[in-house]
């Protein structure tokens, strides 16, 4: 059996997808969130993911709160709920730049479209308030994830230097850092080429404390969990939302050294969401304990 089998909730999130819709976004339901954790525990699952972006209204800054914004309270219920189920919670803040995918346009009034360097040092310094102050709500036991998924905008040398500065905020929480790995999209007709590519020539330069999850909804890569894994790194997978693609990487996961897995719906948390996310986990959720 695989150590980690997770799933990722979201309070909130940005992509392209997603962007145009923010003005009729409906909050986080925490009654939803508890079901799902409830869910998980059944079904053998032992890790939540939670992507907050601008979902909860942070103390540190407040001037981030938007319209769906819910307390932090709320947040913290749900982690009780799965730490009493035995569930370690991981806090997810995506600190990917793009101006395609947006993942960390969250961030207003700390974020710049066209000059992502200008006050990078207040970026930092915001970033590590949001994550210690997540941190202290949701009492992660082992991890925190920061995303970096889809970066267009970073050099290698950035990309790499950006993850390493917020590697140290996350560990001086005695936490391990977490990232996306896109190294799966490596096809030369594809948009994502560019920043596969950058994850793979990054897995030379990382610290190999760095947990990386290979994504792929389409088919599972043995091949490059075996790579990965031999370059020194603790190795997760995030497979499509079908049986058979839960157990085709489940299966190139512990043929080759890896570790955990985690199911992903890219979907707010919510009650008009409720049914369809519990329908994953029923589904889905057996073969990441088998």
């Amino acid at each position: 059996m695989l150590k980690y089998r997770g799933l990722l909730i979201h309070v909130s999130h940005y992509d392209p997808a997603w962007v145009p819709a923010k003005d009729a976004e409906e909050p986080f339901c925490a009654d939803t969130a508890v079901e799902i954790v409830e869910a998980m525990a059944g079904t053998g699952m032992n890790v939540l993911v939670v992507d907050l972006a601008d979902g909860v209204e942070y103390g540190t800054h407040p001037e981030m709160k938007r319209h769906y914004s819910v307390a932090m309270e709320k947040l913290e219920t749900v982690a009780a709920r799965a730490e009493s189920l035995g569930i370690d919670v991981v806090p997810k803040l995506n600190f990917s730049k793009s101006g395609r995918n947006l993942h960390d346009m969250w961030m207003r009034p700390h974020w710049d479209h066209t000059s992502w360097l200008k006050n990078l040092d207040e970026y930092y310094g915001v970033a590590g308030d949001l994550i210690g102050e997540t941190v202290e709500a949701l009492k992660p036991r082992e991890f925190f994830h920061i995303g970096m998924d889809e970066d267009h905008y970073r050099s290698l040398e950035q990309y790499v230097e950006t993850i390493e500065t917020l590697r140290k905020q996350v560990g001086a929480h005695g936490l391990r850092t977490v990232i996306w790995n896109d190294s799966c999209h490596h096809e030369k007709t594809k948009i994502a080429q560019v920043h596969a590519d950058k994850c793979r020539a990054a897995e030379e330069r990382l610290s190999k404390d760095i947990v990386q999850i290979l994504w792929a909804y389409n088919a599972a890569h043995p091949d490059v969990v075996k790579r990965v894994a031999e370059r020194g790194f603790e190795v997760w997978g995030a497979p499509g939302g079908t049986p058979d693609q839960t157990e085709a990487w489940r299966a190139a996961l512990q043929a080759h050294g890896g570790t955990g897995m985690l199911m992903t719906r890219w979907i707010k948390c919510s009650g008009r969401t409720r049914g369809e996310m519990l329908d994953l986990i029923n589904t889905c959720g057996p073969g990441y304990s088998a």
